[in-house]
C-alpha cells in the first residue's frame, strides 16, 4: 500500500466574530464605500504529497570477489559468437588491453571476450563491459554505464556479411565454427531491428530482454526460430545505472521491477547465446561470485576542484531537500529504497508504464520470469512491476551524466533547473567534454533534431520533464548543492 507523506505549513489561527444584539433599536453602522479594508494575507502553498513505497530487502547469495572479476573480464558466459581468426581478421586486433588480460584476451577490445564454445571452437562475444564500463575524463571505469554506445544501428544489417564469410573461412553451416556461431547469429538477427533507439547514448537493454525472451522457452530455456509473442518494434530507451550503487538497492533497473535473487537476473545477458537451460544452471554457481565483485565497486572521486567551504553550505540544503528519497552520505550514511510514484516524480512515463499497461506481451514477460526457470527453484527472480521510479542512491553522482532514467538531461545543474533544459541538445561524446560547473556533458542547444547524436526530448520515451524539486531554490543555494554533491 502506497505510503503518503503530506508535510502541513501552520498558517495562522481562525478568528470567529459574533455579532450580538441585546436592544432591538440597535443598528448595524452602514460600511462607507471608500473605507479600504485590509488586504487578507495569502496562505502559502501546502507542500505537495510525496507518494513513496519502500520497498523490501531481499536476501542475495554473496561469493567470492577475485573470482567475480576474473569470471567477469574471461569467464564464457556467453557460449556462442564469431570465431576467433575470423573476429580478428574483421575488426583488427586491439592492443590497448584497458582490462590487463593475457592470452587472446589481450588482443581484443575490452567490451568483448575470447572463450571455447561448447565443441572447443575459439570464439569472440560481446561481455558485460559492453554496457557497463566506459571513460570518464578519459579515466576507464567498470561498473561506470556506457552513455556513449551507439543502438541507432541495426545489428543484423551486416549479419548476412558475416555469415557468408565464415561460411566461406570454414566450409560450410556444416563446419564446427559455424555450429559455434549459430545462435549468436540467430539472436542478432533477432534483436536488430527491434532494438533501434533514436539517439546515441541511449539503451535499449529492457527492449533486448523482452525480445530474446519471446524466442525462448520459459522453462527448458530453448530457442525458438518463431517468436512466442509478438513483440513490437517500438523502444522506450534507458540510461545504464552504475554498479557501484547496487549494493544499497532492493530492487533492480530504474522502474525497480528486478527483485528478490539479482544473480539471477544477472543470467539474462546469457539468452543471447545459451542452448538451453543446462548452461544456466552451469552459470547460475558463478553469478554470487560477479555479484560479490559489483558489491565490493565503489564510486570514483570528483578528481577537481571542490570549494570545501560552498560544499559545507550545500549539506543542509541537500539534508533539507534531497535526503528523503536519495539518502544521506558520509558517517551516518543511510539509504531509504524508495520507489516514487509517477505523479510525484513527474518524469517520462513510458519506461513505467511499458510494464504496467495490460498487453499480452507483459503478460508474457512477467509470466515467463516469474514462473518459468528464471523464478523458480531455492533462489527466484521476481519482477515486480508497480509502476513509477526507484529514487537512486548518488554516489558518484557526477559521474554518472546524462541524468534521469533515459539519460535525457545533460548535467546535474539542469535537474536542480528544469527552466534550463533544452528541447534538442547535442553533444561530442568525449569523455573529456566534462562540464566541472554544472557536473555533466558539456552540450550544445539545438533547434530541431540534426542526426542521431541530437536528442530530442518531444519523444515518446525521451522526455526530460519532471523532478521540479529544485525549481524553489535560489541559484546560490544550487550552487552550493552542486559542490556537495561532488563530495558524495
Amino acid at each position: 500500500m502506497k505510503k503518503h507523506v503530506k508535510i502541513f505549513a501552520l498558517t495562522g489561527l481562525l478568528l470567529f466574530g459574533y455579532a450580538c444584539s441585546s436592544d432591538s433599536n440597535n443598528y448595524e453602522p452602514v460600511p462607507d464605500p471608500d473605507e479600504q479594508s485590509p488586504a487578507p494575507n495569502p496562505e502559502p502553498e501546502p507542500e505537495p504529497i510525496l507518494e513513496l513505497d519502500a520497498i523490501p530487502s531481499s536476501a542475495q547469495r554473496i561469493g567470492d570477489v577475485v573470482k567475480g572479476y576474473d569470471f567477469l573480464i574471461n569467464g564464457n558466459y556467453m557460449s556462442s559468437g564469431v570465431p576467433y581468426q575470423a573476429f580478428v581478421q574483421g575488426s583488427g586486433e586491439d592492443n590497448t588491453n584497458v582490462l590487463e588480460r593475457s592470452g587472446d584476451n589481450a588482443n581484443i577490445a575490452y567490451e568483448y571476450t575470447a572463450v571455447d564454445a561448447a565443441n572447443g571452437v575459439r570464439i569472440v562475444s560481446p561481455n558485460c563491459m559492453s554496457c557497463h564500463a566506459g571513460f570518464i575524463n578519459n579515466e576507464f571505469v567498470v561498473g561506470l554505464g556506457n552513455h556513449a554506445a551507439d543502438f541507432t544501428i541495426n545489428r543484423a544489417d551486416n549479419i548476412g556479411l558475416v555469415s557468408t564469410g565464415i561460411s566461406l573461412l570454414y566450409g560450410g553451416p556444416n563446419s564446427d565454427e559455424w555450429a559455434a556461431y549459430n545462435q549468436f547469429r540467430k539472436s542478432i538477427e533477432a534483436i536488430g531491428p527491434k532494438t533501434l533507439t533514436k539517439t546515441r547514448g541511449a539503451n535499449p537493454a529492457d527492449k533486448i530482454t523482452r525480445v530474446l525472451a519471446a524466442h525462448r522457452d520459459k522453462n527448458s530455456l530453448e530457442w525458438t526460430d518463431t517468436p512466442n509473442v509478438n513483440v513490437s518494434d517500438e523502444v522506450i530507451p534507458t540510461d545504464v545505472p552504475a554498479w557501484w550503487l547496487l549494493k544499497k538497492k532492493n530492487a533492480m533497473f530504474y522502474h525497480a521491477i528486478g527483485r528478490k535473487d539479482f544473480c539471477k537476473s544477472f543470467i539474462g545477458s546469457a539468452l543471447l547465446t545459451l542452448d538451453d537451460k543446462t548452461k544456466a544452471e552451469e552459470l547460475d554457481t558463478k553469478m554470487p561470485d560477479i555479484l560479490a565483485y559489483i558489491y565490493s565497486l565503489e564510486a570514483p572521486s570528483y578528481p577537481f576542484e571542490i570549494d570545501d567551504d560552498r560544499a559545507a553550505q550545500g549539506k543542509p540544503i541537500f539534508e533539507e531537500n534531497c535526503v528523503k528519497c536519495h539518502g544521506s552520505y558520509g558517517d551516518d550514511e543511510s539509504y531509504p529504497n524508495l520507489l516514487v510514484s509517477l505523479k510525484t516524480i513527474g518524469t517520462d512515463p513510458a519506461l513505467s508504464d511499458l510494464y504496467t499497461t495490460p498487453s499480452n506481451v507483459n503478460d508474457y514477460f512477467l509470466d515467463w520470469f516469474n514462473t518459468g526457470w528464471f523464478g523458480t527453484g531455492s533462489a527466484g527472480l521476481e519482477f515486480n512491476a508497480e509502476g513509477g521510479y526507484l529514487a537512486p542512491p548518488l554516489d558518484g553522482v557526477w559521474a554518472t551524466a546524462p541524468y534521469f532514467h533515459n539519460g535525457s538531461v545533460a548535467t546535474i545543474a539542469q535537474v536542480l533547473d528544469s527552466s534550463t533544459r533544452p528541447k534538442y541538445w547535442s553533444r561530442s561524446f568525449n569523455s573529456t567534454d566534462y562540464d566541472k560547473e554544472n557536473l555533466g556533458w558539456n552540450y550544445t542547444e539545438e533547434v530541431f533534431k540534426t542526426d542521431k547524436e541530437t536528442y530530442d526530448t518531444t519523444l515518446k520515451g525521451y522526455g526530460n520533464g519532471g523532478h521540479i524539486f529544485g525549481d524553489k531554490l535560489t541559484n546560490e543555494q544550487r550552487l552550493a548543492l552542486l559542490e556537495y554533491l561532488k563530495t558524495l
